[in-house]
């Protein structure tokens, strides 16, 4: 074995280099530009400024608002993805005409690309042709039409929506994976001392699928706070950044205005901010409970 570990680390170098490379390094670089003052149209003026990046941050009421909507985005975002996406798959985890087919429906909203999402949710939320606006006229629900991406009342609770929409696939998939490993035998079990349906839900399935609930949440979690694909292709952060979250925020600092210390200042809150929150939850769940994933 110890002849073939040579040729192990050969083989391993290129994927290892790579990492390094386009991983590790931008991550090292990212962080010493959070103290640094780098701007992309004055780079002969690349200084080192202490904690000014992040002092300029919090004092920024675009970087405050974008924290506290960034709370809203991961929060709304995960509940409600969570709950429907358990629904669909305990339904799905039955026997009926189709099943195939609609699964494939529920499925393909993860196919596409959170920007793409963002666009044709663009178009169904537009004031003046938007499906939505339409709907809810004719419907009677509504007399006027309503701005929902121009109205900031009504702007974050669109992009929130859709994201909803969006997530629900993947707990849908991951959730239907955990359940029809449940053993039969246990249902069998329950329903001879008169289990009913929900007592078995509560009793039975959430219990055996928990650790694929606490991974799935874990990583969602940081999926949501890091994707800013859906917030730029329907919104890009406005009206008058008000739904903007860290993300977007970061992105547009380097867009915009090229001010690459204070994108990076905020990647680092960020990191932080991710770092806290694993550490709590694996903490408050118990972390042996994951299992293999």
């Amino acid at each position: 074995m110890k002849s073939r570990q040579p040729f192990i680390l050969f083989g391993l170098l290129p994927a290892l280099l790579l990492v390094l490379i386009f991983t590790y390094y931008p991550f090292l670089k990212g962080g010493i530009m959070a103290f640094q003052e780098y701007k992309l149209f004055d780079l002969r003026n690349v200084h080192f400024v202490g904690l000014q990046n992040f002092r300029d941050a919090f004092k920024d009421p675009k970087f405050l608002t974008a924290l506290q909507n960034s709370a809203y985005w991961v929060f709304f975002s995960l509940v409600f993805q969570f709950l429907i996406g358990l629904t669909l798959a305990l339904l799905m985890n039955k026997k009926f005409r189709g099943r195939g087919i609609y699964q494939g429906l529920v499925f393909y909203s993860w196919a596409l690309s959170g920007f793409l999402i963002g666009m044709i949710w663009k178009w169904m939320f537009n004031s003046q042709i938007g499906v939505i606006n339409d709907l809810l006229l004719k419907t009677g629900i509504i007399e006027t039409r309503i701005g929902f991406l121009s109205d900031p009342k009504w702007a974050m609770i669109s992009v929130i929506i859709a994201n909803v929409w969006y997530g629900i696939a993947f707990f849908a998939i991951m959730l239907l994976a955990a359940l029809q490993s449940v053993p039969s035998e246990l249902y069998e079990a329950a329903e001879m001392d008169g289990a009913s349906e929900a007592r078995k839900l509560i009793s039975v399935t959430l219990p055996y699928i928990l650790p694929t609930i606490i991974t799935t949440t874990l990583l969602r979690v940081i999926w949501i706070f890091n994707d800013p694909t859906i917030i730029y292709g329907m919104t890009n952060g406005g009206p008058a950044g008000s739904t903007h979250i860290l993300s977007s925020l970061m992105l547009d600092k380097i867009i915009y205005a090229g001010d690459y210390g204070a994108a990076s200042a905020i990647g680092v809150v960020m990191i932080v901010l991710l770092l806290l929150y694993t550490l709590f939850y694996l903490s408050v769940t118990k972390s042996e409970k994951m299992g293999d994933f």
